[in-house]
């Protein structure tokens, strides 16, 4: 099959790419692995997940949220949203094709993506002029290695396999990571009675809703080192009243939290009750890695042993963009993510562009998603005419 732009992977960046595009009656085609869009909200997110930003930072080209949507969305309300996008835009991905191989073929200046068709077990071959990765930040579940992990007895998860802590009642449960996911998967063990042990190797920022949301706020207008400051005045005046949390082992990295995601890509965790839950002891906070497990027991590197019934990895994602792109230099680096600097990160060599990939969760997807629309038509209108 021949078409103009090939885009790979159904979740938001690939959605909002498709009707960028479709805004430039530029024809394209999406290729999905799995048997519907936007995989990672509705297979692989746990019950309780709200979307951590404002709702004006979660929305994608040329479809706002509406006065009635409450600031703060749960999860199944932006599910509501994004099914009502591909309603309304008529978004028609090609399902159960698994990207297999694409590359550059110099011959024809075009694009060859071999996919897999899971249900019939045939492959299909799509040729084009431009090729999207919209496969996004969260790829492949990621769980680090370590040593005697095949020991362990008891339940091991990843956080995308991770619903609800219904099944951990009474057991005592280890959730290894201190970003968002792993603070509220921790919050939620502890409501449904598991005793909970959260595992931080490096230190985060803990900020509430409002600060996080001033701070994106503020960056649309302040350099990021003085919203580092504006929002960090406020964090200190309500450590104030609380107590420095320093105590209880969540460690503040030394920049600001807005200088950490933009130079390391950690995001700010944003406290849904969990920190009050570890003042009280309720929650225990772990510094430092795995050393090593043996049956159930578990050595930290700072010497701690402990008996665990459960490991919640909230380890993160890798990028699976390398397995199949054989050209990936053209826009990325080997681990996945693009070569580029932002905001010109989106754009590659040999017309091949990536969309999902600033960091900068929906609001990030859907910028980049308006640019590389742009720019393809650009293009085009510069070739054709």
């Amino acid at each position: 099959m021949e078409t103009v732009v090939v885009i790979v992977g159904a979740g938001p960046a690939g959605l909002a790419t498709s009707v960028c595009l479709n805004q430039h009656s530029i024809p394209n085609v999406i290729l999905e692995k799995e048997d519907i869009y936007a995989s990672l909200w509705k297979k692989r997110a746990y019950d309780r997940l709200k979307l951590h930003l404002a709702k004006n930072f979660c929305q994608l080209p040329f479809m706002p949220h509406g006065p009635e949507v409450p600031t703060f969305m749960p999860k199944e309300l932006f599910i509501d949203y994004l099914d009502a996008y591909v309603t309304r835009f008529n978004i028609n991905p090609r399902y159960n094709r698994t990207v297999k191989f694409s590359t550059f073929n110099v011959s024809n200046n075009k694009w060859r993506v071999e996919a897999e068709n899971t249900v019939t077990g045939e492959t299909e071959v799509y040729w084009s002029e431009f090729l999207v990765v919209a496969t996004g930040e969260n790829g492949d579940p990621y769980i680090p290695g370590v040593d005697g992990i095949d020991t362990f007895p008891g339940e091991i998860v990843h956080s995308s396999l991770y619903k609800s802590g219904h099944d951990f009642t009474g057991k005592n449960v280890l959730v290894v990571g201190g970003g968002n996911s792993g603070m509220e998967i921790s919050y939620d063990l502890n409501n449904y009675g598991a005793h909970t042990a959260v595992l931080i190797r490096t230190p985060r920022h803990v900020l509430t809703k409002e600060e996080v949301y001033l701070g994106m706020s503020l960056l649309k207008y302040l350099p990021v080192r003085v919203v580092d400051i504006l929002v960090m005045m406020m964090t200190k005046a309500r450590l104030f009243m609380h107590g420095d949390p320093s105590k209880y082992g969540l460690l503040q990295p030394k920049q600001g939290p807005f200088s950490t995601k933009f130079f390391t890509g950690r995001t700010p965790v944003i406290d849904v009750g969990t920190v009050k839950e570890i003042r009280e002891g309720k929650i225990q906070v772990i510094n430092g890695a795995i050393g090593s497990i043996e049956g159930k027991t578990l050595t930290f590197e700072n010497g701690l042993k402990r008996d665990f019934d459960a490991i919640v990895f909230a380890t993160g994602y890798k990028s699976s963009v390398c397995s199949w792109l054989k050209n990936y230099e053209y826009v990325m680096k080997d681990d996945g993510f693009p070569k580029k600097p932002m905001p010109e990160h989106w754009k590659g060599e040999k017309n091949l562009y990536c969309a999902g990939f600033s960091r900068k969760g929906i609001a990030g997807a859907a910028q980049d998603a308006i640019s590389v629309a742009q720019d393809i038509s650009s293009i085009l209108a510069t070739t054709r005419y």
